[in-house]
């Protein structure tokens, strides 16, 4: 940019240091110099459209602009206007005098210089308006504004809150209450309030949750400070995460649903006692010990149920005004509510379930509230698991309530979509379902079923929600009295802890998660049992008996994560109805008696410690899943394995085996791929594309990630589900052909270091890549061009929906585009560009291209050494 800078000053110089010529100068170049300010205003004025966009979307982003931005948009829109008015008097001046056959020389003279010093304004506005970015993302609060409900007794909570933070020699508040109390909903009121009032610089939010998941609660708190935490070690970031807050004089740190004391310091946030005076603690918690004796809270609140007229007004304005006018429902519904107890997140959901139903409906709520009794609930509240038992009994459709069931066992954290594509399959939840691509969308649709019910919180994370903690306890009550599941969590488990020899014959889901446990028991007789997930607290060795499986004949989903086992047990094949197999992050040794379970049709094999994938797995026929991400141990796949699942729809390596070798070696070959008919999802990593075989690979994909090179690293987290990453790719390879397919539905493209004959990007693909929204291109010294006009097919829009372009060290790219134009709405949805060590270009777009740019939002060029010009 500092050599854009200088030209821009040179430029501006020329136009506004008075020439040493004569006056006549100004009449001969009078056409030139009114031309040359159209076409000066005509730049600036898309200039100014460009940043005007990316003011707009900055905005809405929830994005702050910096002040100097709108102040350059009005002293160009001023001189817009002024410079347009005198371009349309000089053009009614020309037709006053028979259009230029009798000039007034005088005139022409005064026109032309003004024209001449108003073109050198609007190269330095140009020049000033270079802005990298426009706004700034201020630090998340993720906090909710106070309902519209105005509910006296938590008016007067948060008040008590509030008092107590203001007060100075108190630095450590609790509140406590039952669960789905509001509890919650009053903390981020509080924090709404703080932030406004400025009482602290900085106000942060975590929910720590029964199960306290440091790196989570890390990750929610960098969030909200607005940074990013790059440690991989808990200890790593909590340092990170307590220098950060030290720099804050004052703030806030919420902590929300505390089941048990948490030192503060593995998290990072500093002690308000001994590391940082202006730093203060807002800890929730059902529990006042938890609080006051194991946080050391100096002052403790605690939340009651509303009052019988709050709670009245609460549940009306959710069940909605119409429904509750209604006469001869009005006096149900407010029974219903009076059943509720005055707790907020029971009257939620009720009138959420009941809002628009008819009146039996009505009539059938109020008379299942009132046969619900305390007993067999495990001591929870009896009105909180009448009203959720209420909507579970009302969410419609055969796959939803299991699926609800599944949800509350899967994870007492946050919830990951992906995850249920296992279990789900393997119980066979989504009737009608034929492939794996339509059980996701199946997933996708019950996710939203459940959330509009308000039984699923979002997160604010991509395919990710959480269930409240309540929610989840009525859930494994209901699994456990009507579905007969035995789970246990986050314990020791005793032998006496099983159930007894009738109860496990009623079994039909077993989870046993975060245990400390070192042996299985034998004899085991559970002839409905469909799902058995075992998950030790830490990686260990357990002893499962040889025998272990053989009461277990219905078994369909079988999960033995973080398992340490020497083999697995021979009475595994016994589970001739097994579908789904995860043995995630785990290390066994003699795995021949998979071969047995020929109705397997998902294996995930996730980080676990295999060095060669047993050959036996080329018998599992049925096979449609193979889940190998992580097993970056993994160094042989014995060939032909692969090419015997025919059956495959969905192949999983990210960050996993790369030793691919040539037909006819000992190891597996890409060219086995072909045996794959019903592949349409891939993630792979290939060493080198000369491995790639000439045969249609890639045809049949709907989700991949393929990268083809050794220098790409894998990530958690991509942001389509079509990427493509190429590294030393020779065009003239006869694979160009065969991937013609996949580079016309890459979402995301990543180009490193192409080879010979590849003078433009647009060489890859001659329509114009139709679905690509992301391209970077790097360190590829052959690109001139992006897009060749002459590699196109004719009258074909280029990039027409791509989001983002960045170019880095092509040292002689000339142009994005060269030879020719292209027709209206390439480029048309381009948002951002970055540019940076491309010293071969003197400009970035030609005017033609600048006008289709109307969604630009911010464009970035650094270290671009002969940039004259954004737009020429």
């Amino acid at each position: 940019m500092v050599e854009i800078g200088v030209s821009v000053a040179a430029k501006v110089s020329e136009y506004l240091v008075d020439p040493v010529v004569r006056p006549l100068g100004y009449l001969f170049n009078y056409r030139t110099n009114i031309e040359d300010l159209s076409e000066k205003v005509e730049k600036l004025r898309y200039a100014r459209d460009r940043q005007q966009h990316s003011v707009d979307e900055a905005k809405r982003n929830g994005e702050v602009i910096f002040d100097d931005v709108p102040n350059w948009l009005t002293r160009a829109d001023e001189f817009i206007q002024d410079a347009s008015k005198f371009l349309e008097d000089e053009k009614a001046a020309r037709k006053s005098c028979f259009n230029g056959l009798c000039p007034n020389l005088k005139s022409r003279y005064q026109l032309s210089r003004a024209a001449r010093k108003k073109a050198g304004v609007s190269v330095q506005i140009l020049g000033d308006g270079h802005f990298e970015p426009v706004s700034y993302l201020p630090p998340l609060q993720q906090i909710r504004s106070a309902p519209t409900e105005a509910l006296p007794s938590r008016l007067v909570a948060l008040n008590e809150v509030m008092e107590a933070l203001r007060e100075v020699n108190v630095n450590k508040i609790g509140v406590w209450g039952l669960g789905g109390v509001g509890k919650s909903t009053l903390v981020k009121q509080v924090a709404e309030q703080a932030a406004q009032e400025k009482l602290f610089d900085k106000v942060v939010m975590a929910s720590v949750l029964q199960t306290a998941d440091l790196k989570r609660i890390q990750r929610e708190l960098a969030d909200k400070l607005g940074m990013k935490l790059e440690e991989e070690s808990e200890e790593g970031r909590a340092a990170r995460l307590h220098q950060r807050m030290k720099a804050e004089k004052t703030i806030l740190v919420i902590l929300d649903d505390l089941w048990a004391g948490i030192e503060l310091e593995k998290i990072g946030v500093p002690s308000p006692v001994d590391h940082h005076k202006g730093c203060k603690l807002l800890l929730t918690s059902r529990n006042r010990d938890v609080l006051s004796n194991q946080m050391g809270t100096q002052k403790e609140f605690l939340l009651q149920h509303l009052q019988e007229d709050e709670a009245w007004v609460l549940f009306k304005n959710r069940a909605g005004d119409d429904t509750i006018e209604n006469p001869e429902l009005q006096q149900i519904a407010f029974e219903v509510a009076e059943l509720l107890d005055g707790l907020p997140l029971a009257l939620v959901t009720v009138a959420t379930t009941l809002k628009n139903k008819s009146l039996p409906m009505w009539r059938d709520a109020l008379q299942r509230l009132k046969r619900i009794t305390p007993a067999n609930i495990g001591g929870m509240d009896a009105k909180v698991y009448s009203s959720l038992k209420l909507s579970y009994d009302y969410l419609e459709g055969d796959e939803v309530k299991p699926f609800f069931l599944l949800c509350a066992h899967i994870s007492t954290d946050n919830i990951n979509i992906a995850d249920f594509l296992y279990y789900g399959m393997g119980l066979r939840l989504f009737k009608g379902t034929n492939t794996l691509e339509e059980a996701k969308d199946r997933i996708a649709t019950l996710f939203d079923n459940l959330k509009a019910s308000n039984l699923l919180l979002e997160t604010g994370y991509n395919a990710v929600v959480r269930m409240h903690d309540v929610v989840q306890n009525v859930a494994v009550i209901i699994a456990s009295k009507e579905n007969h599941v035995f789970a246990l969590h986050q314990t020791t488990l005793r032998k006496e802890d099983w159930p007894s020899t009738d109860e496990l014959k009623k079994i039909t889901w077993v989870w046993l998660s975060e245990l400390d446990f070192y042996e299985l028991p034998e004899g085991l007789v559970c002839p409905k049992l469909e799902l058995f997930g075992c998950y030790p607290k830490q990686h260990s060795s357990v002893k499962v008996p040889d025998s272990f499986f053989e009461g277990m004949k219905q078994l369909k989903v079988l999960d033995f994560t973080r398992m340490h086992l020497p083999s697995l047990p021979s009475s595994v094949r016994c589970l001739e109805n097994l579908r789904t197999l995860c043995l995630d992050d785990c290390v066994s040794g003699d795995f021949a008696v998979i071969a047995e379970l020929k109705k397997l049709e998902i294996l995930t094999l996730r980080y676990s410690a295999f060095k060669e994938l047993p050959r036996e797995i080329a018998q599992l026929i049925n096979l449609k899943l193979l889940d190998l991400e992580g097993s970056s141990k993994l160094k042989v796949i014995p060939s032909d394995v692969i090419s015997s699942l025919t059956r495959l729809e969905d192949l999983r390596m990210g960050n996993s085996f790369t030793q691919w070798e040539m037909e006819g070696k000992s190891n597996a070959c890409l060219s086995e791929l072909n045996n794959l008919t019903l592949l349409t999802s891939l993630d792979i990593q290939i060493p080198d594309a000369k491995l790639l075989p000439e045969d249609r690979v890639f045809d049949n994909l709907v989700r991949f990630k393929i990268f083809i090179g050794d220098v790409w690293l894998w990530k958690e987290s991509y942001k389509t589900d079509r990427i493509l990453k190429l590294s030393k790719f020779d065009t003239s390879l006869h694979v160009v052909d065969g991937m013609s397919k996949l580079l016309k539905r890459s979402e995301d493209l990543h180009l490193h270091e192409l080879c010979r004959g590849t003078d433009a990007v647009s060489k890859l693909d001659g329509e114009g890549f139709p679905k690509l929204k992301h391209l970077k291109v790097e360190s590829s010294p052959n690109v001139e061009y992006i897009v060749n006009s002459m590699d196109q097919t004719p009258s074909c829009r280029a990039f027409q929906v791509m989001e983002t372009l960045s170019l880095n060290q092509l040292i002689n790219l000339q142009e994005v585009i060269g030879h020719g134009q292209f027709p209206t709405g390439s480029f048309g949805c381009l948002r951002k560009v970055k540019v940076k060590d491309c010293d071969g270009m003197t400009f970035l777009f030609s005017l033609f291209v600048g006008r289709s740019l109307s969604k630009l939002e911010e464009i970035r060029v650094s270290r671009c050494k002969n940039m004259v010009e954004i737009v020429s």
